[in-house]
């Protein structure tokens, strides 16, 4: 048990790491009332996601490295709590086109980014 309490967390530290960095690197490039940094964080989480669900269903792969890279890195580096609170922030500050673009786009391309993701693994 601790060592998959391990590769959960040392997967989940490199998850923040890389989130962090996405969101760096999208704050330099973009400024707007789109959380874009969350969206790209989101998004790029369900391809990634999506390739190792795929990959791992393909492979007879450890399940610590389903720990260390699906439940850690993926649950480090993607942000539900984020993507709701910005959604308030919208909805308070009464952008509410940007609120229903961010939503849909949110749900949709991430359903898509899975399907894309889980096809790219086979």
């Amino acid at each position: 048990m601790i060592k998959q309490l391990l590769l959960v967390g040392i997967g989940g530290g490199l998850g923040s790491i890389f989130r962090y960095l996405t969101s760096q690197l999208t704050a330099k490039y973009y400024v707007g009332t789109f959380p874009l940094a969350t969206f790209i964080t989101n998004i790029l989480g369900c391809l990634i996601i999506g390739i190792l669900i795929g990959y791992f269903s393909h492979n007879n792969t450890d399940s610590n490295l389903k720990l260390l890279f699906i439940t850690g890195f993926c649950g480090g580096y993607t942000t539900f709590s984020t993507f709701a609170a910005e959604n308030i922030s919208l909805l308070q500050n009464q952008n509410y086109l940007t609120l229903i673009a961010y939503t849909l786009a949110s749900v949709l391309v991430g359903f898509l980014a899975v399907g894309l993701g889980l096809m790219l693994s086979k």
